[in-house]
């Protein structure tokens, strides 16, 4: 795979979450959130079963690898899920916005601390940014009208810091996978970590179901709310990862963090198209900002991508 390849692949990685980040409001609205989150993982292990197959090249897991495929799914898809989920809930679409623009700065102080990848300036300047990307789109989000009561100010608290928790999440799942990239196929990795997500969410879900009073009724679930479980489903437990596991063979993790700036971009645009939120001046600019960082990482030369 070229570089150029690569990065198309982490954009399109990012932008597959963040459309999905985009519709887990009326998913959430439709299903629990931990009934939610099985069937998500559930459908998905379904589909992947040809991928648990080891390939001809391929070594079997070493311990070590074992380790970083429970904690990899353990942060990038059950604590993710969980707080993504219950913080878009609680919090507001800004906010959500607001504190996922910390992913690229995230990323890269973790893959300072983990993996000593000392980025260089052209990485700085495209992670400050993909930060001003991301401002600039909650500029045009930014809700300064109204008060709210007490309870509902805890609310919103309670909900930023879940998301705060996801920011971290996110980075933890780009850096542990960088980790991964070099001794397990992008398919086994997209596979065994959606069956250890839903290993780990299953007891959730099933608990909540058990003690739902009166019990969840599956047949109130509309046909529209089904088909986009599904895509939820495939897009967050695959393609999402198999397209970022790919990405992360070419690319070290501090750079590969500038491309999450796709995430909120394509909520933005998957709000304005289907959801009904209008488009300003501000995203004009949170677009010129993503394109010139990516440019920044695109055209460096190999010496100076890092340190």
């Amino acid at each position: 795979m070229t570089r150029s390849a690569a990065y198309l692949s982490l954009w399109a990685s990012m932008t597959l979450v963040g459309t999905y980040v985009a519709l887990s409001k009326p998913l959430t609205a439709a299903l629990p959130v931990f009934i939610l989150a099985g069937l998500r993982f559930g459908i998905a292990a379904i589909v992947m079963l040809p991928w648990l197959k080891l390939g001809p090249d391929e070594a079997p897991l070493s311990p070590s690898s074992r380790m970083w495929l429970f904690w990899q799914s353990f942060f990038g898809n059950f604590l993710f899920s969980a707080c993504m989920l219950y913080g878009v809930a609680l919090s507001s679409a800004s906010a959500a916005g607001i504190i996922m623009s910390l992913i690229p700065a995230a990323v890269a102080l973790l893959s300072w601390l983990m993996l000593g990848e000392r980025p260089g300036g052209r990485v700085i300047i495209a992670l400050l940014l993909a930060v001003a990307a991301i401002a600039f789109i909650n500029l045009a989000k930014l809700d300064t009208a109204g008060t709210a009561s007490a309870a509902q100010v805890r609310t919103a608290l309670l909900g930023n810091a879940l998301l705060l928790g996801a920011v971290f999440c996110e980075a933890l799942y780009v850096v542990i996978g960088k980790r991964l990239a070099d001794q397990v196929s992008p398919k086994r990795v997209s596979a065994l970590i959606n069956l250890v997500g839903l290993a780990l969410t299953l007891p959730f879900a099933i608990g909540t179901y058990l003690l739902m009073t009166p019990r969840f009724d599956f047949g109130g679930v509309s046909t529209q709310s089904w088909l986009l479980l599904v895509f939820y489903s495939l897009a967050a437990s695959q393609w999402a990862v198999w397209l970022w596991m790919t990405g992360l063979k070419k690319v070290p993790a501090s750079q590969a963090g500038v491309f999450t700036v796709a995430l909120p971009i394509a909520s933005c645009l998957v709000g304005a198209l289907f959801l009904g939120e209008r488009l300003a001046w501000p995203h004009g600019l949170a677009f010129a900002c993503a394109a010139a960082g990516v440019w920044l990482i695109a055209t460096a030369t190999p010496d100076s991508k890092t340190h």
